[in-house]
């Protein structure tokens, strides 16, 4: 990838990573990560790394598999860090209730309520709604068949945040994370 134009901002979209498959006797916003998921979703973060893609903001569906996709992504971006030293600049991170279960009309406007200052924001969140999202923002170029667990799907755009709305962000590159 190359670098992007100042005033371009950065939208990627990441269907969680491979959870448990449902109990009777569990709710499924508590379904946890299966080992695979955990691996595939550190391996999101490191290409997000290699690809100089690291949010400045992360919206984050409330259920436990989107949380534990955003904490192994976030280990898969920066590694463990030094002893005693910084693991970087830390993103603002929004655990967004409204993004479970959410349509995809739902999940764009929490994206548009982001800082107008944030140039690169990450959405982890469920199907249907995260492939519609991007099949909103592209449509010509969306995934034929959604998202798969830890799919990411870069989305660019000069609109501000507050005004993105459908055919405004193209593709720029599409990644399955495998670990």
């Amino acid at each position: 990838m190359t670098d992007t134009p100042v005033d371009e901002r950065t939208l990627v979209l990441l269907r969680h990573a491979k959870a448990e498959q449902p109990t009777t006797d569990a709710a499924d916003l508590e379904r946890p990560l299966a080992a695979r998921g955990r691996a595939d979703a550190a391996a999101a973060g490191a290409w997000l790394a290699r690809h100089r893609l690291l949010p400045d903001v992360v919206l984050c569906s409330t259920a436990l598999r989107t949380r534990q996709t955003w904490h192994q992504v976030q280990t898969g971006m920066i590694g463990s860090p030094p002893e005693g030293g910084s693991a970087g600049s830390a993103p603002l991170v929004h655990y967004e209730p409204d993004a479970y279960e959410a349509h995809s009309e739902d999940l764009l406007t929490l994206v548009r309520r982001v800082t107008p200052t944030a140039m690169t924001v990450l959405l982890i969140a469920h199907n249907p709604g995260i492939s519609l999202l991007s099949e909103l923002l592209d449509p010509p170029h969306a995934v034929p068949d959604g998202l798969r667990t830890s799919d990411l799907v870069v989305h660019r755009t000069s609109t501000p945040w507050a005004q993105l709305s459908g055919g405004t962000a193209g593709i720029g590159a599409r990644h399955t994370a495998r670990g």
